[in-house]
């Protein structure tokens, strides 16, 4: 990153640390998940295809992340179990559509926790989201038949208030002819994804034979006792990586698992940064062909994403970004997921993937998305409204330094150098020295260049609209608040003295 006067701010950034050898599960939830069911018409009491599309994607992470070495879901949640050598931590939100006819109308969320734990823990934490599973299910199961048959929501929970598991199994059997028993093992007993050596086609040789080799490939799978010994020591890859289980669960203290919970809350009464950058942009962005140094469209959509995030949590009073990241401003006296960091940073980066990759048809409707990016993101707290402008004047003169070297770096490049030339060619050179190559050598005035590349886009609430309105039965005016992007210095004081709401910051009188 850009050296300048601001960099002290990197100061306050504090690393959770988890030591070795620790497992570390993380566990996501969907984010008001039942409203999600009812917008996108769900089947009750399980929607078969909703769940495959959470397996999928429980698929794809594991796929993607080597350290995930077992995970366990159902419903709307998923558990993922790193190894023990891990010294990976990140979330991530996305999908495959198991639905076509389906249009997704809003973006999904996802919040997550992390336990740290070791072998006996895991086994008691996957014996108490097993029975969750099959409680719920069970329940669920119930209530949706009885709806069916014409009781009120109401009605029906007041009818299963109470009752057992033989006496919900005794309802389904003898009123609706149902051997819960019998149901989809998708349903009563969750979904498990783990790597398993299989044999794959890699090539073919000269004659068309095809040549196969072992590779780790991940699988579903339904078990009745994840927790149990006997199917731990079918797996032996588990054994290995995660350690051995002794003998069975007999009793779950889910309040025992619970206080393994690693609980990370932010300081009281101070300003909230959530930072979030892509991974592995890079390679996204040539695999998608952005135009280079920079991607008007691409920006645009993080932009858009960014707008969808302040419209979506009121918490947040303002963000900036540049390239791929963009930092979330949270107001000082939040209590926001009660201030856990976890949580905050969870929602805040799945929601803006999830929009990401709903909004790009609309950015780019002629590219296809070849696959679903990812961000990881960070909460820094910052004392001080004089410390948080600082904060966001360090990411403004990093945005203005990387995108002088970037255009001259890709100028030179598209002028036949090679890239290894070029950063040799660039190597030491001053903002002045930079700007002379520029107009010099390719007639670029670098401050003529579109204000968004040079200056980075800010994202935040202003008065824009009169409406009216009636209280009372008699017309008032309002001011409507809108969030827009602009593309401004926010170094300088005078655009904190021109929106003093932002941080809640008095007017000056002189």
């Amino acid at each position: 990153m850009a050296n300048s006067k601001y960099e002290y701010v990197k100061t306050f950034e504090v690393e959770d640390e988890v030591f070795m050898p620790n497992l570390i599960i993380i566990r996501i939830d969907g984010r008001d998940f039942l409203r999600f069911s009812q917008v996108h018409n769900f089947e009750k009491p399980n929607d078969e295809r909703a769940v495959n599309l959470m397996n999928s994607c429980a698929v794809a992470v594991s796929e993607e992340y080597p350290d995930i070495v077992f995970s366990y879901g159902y419903s709307d949640e998923y558990s993922f179990i790193f190894k023990k050598t891990s010294k990976f931590y990140q979330r991530r939100a996305s999908g495959k559509s198991f639905s076509p006819q389906k249009e997704l109308r809003y973006s999904p969320s996802f919040h997550a926790r992390a336990i740290i734990c070791c072998a006996s823990i895991l086994q008691a934490y996957l014996a108490w989201r097993q029975n969750d599973c099959h409680i719920n299910n069970q329940y669920e199961t119930c209530l949706g038949m009885l709806i069916k048959c014409g009781k009120t929501e109401s009605e029906a929970h007041e009818i299963l208030k109470g009752t057992q598991k033989q006496e919900k199994n005794e309802l389904l059997f003898q009123q609706f002819g149902i051997n819960y028993k019998k149901l989809p093992e998708l349903f009563r007993q969750g979904s498990c994804v783990f790597k398993t050596e299989v044999e794959d086609i890699v090539k073919y040789n000269e004659n068309g034979a095809p040549v196969k080799r072992l590779r780790r490939k991940a699988r579903i799978v339904h078990s009745e006792n994840i927790a149990g010994k006997k199917f731990w020591n079918e797996h032996p890859c588990l054994v290995k990586e995660l350690g051995d289980f002794e003998d069975d669960v007999c009793k779950i203290k889910a309040d025992y698992v619970r206080s393994f919970l690693f609980e990370s809350k932010l300081m009281p009464f101070t300003w909230i940064v959530i930072r979030i950058d892509g991974c592995h942009f890079h390679r996204f962005s040539e695999v998608h062909e952005f135009e280079k140094p920079n991607d008007k469209q691409a920006l645009n959509l993080m932009n858009s994403c960014a707008v969808a995030v302040l419209e979506e949590f009121q918490d947040i009073i303002f963000s900036y970004g540049v390239s791929d990241e963009y930092s979330f401003v949270l107001q000082k006296e939040t209590l926001f997921y009660q201030r856990r960091a976890s949580d905050i940073v969870s929602v805040i980066v799945s929601f803006f993937t999830s929009t990401y990759v709903i909004k790009w048809k609309e950015f780019f409707p002629l590219k296809d998305l070849k696959y679903p990016p990812s961000f990881d993101g960070r909460a820094v707290c910052y004392p001080s409204s004089n410390i948080i402008r600082d904060y966001l004047a360090w990411r403004q003169v990093d945005c203005h330094i990387n995108n002088q070297y970037n255009t001259c770096f890709w100028m030179l490049v598209m002028s036949g150098y090679s890239k290894s030339e070029a950063q040799g060619y660039l190597k030491g050179s001053q903002t002045r020295e930079k700007n002379e190559l520029l107009i010099q050598k390719f007639g670029i005035d670098y401050n003529q260049l579109p204000i968004m590349f040079r200056q980075g886009s800010s994202v935040f609430r202003a008065e824009a609209e009169k409406t009216m309105a009636f209280e009372k039965g008699s017309p008032a005016e309002k001011l409507r608040n809108k969030v827009i992007v602009t593309h401004c210095n926010i170094i300088e004081h005078s655009f904190w003295k021109e929106h003093p709401s932002i941080l809640d910051e008095e007017p000056q009188i002189h």
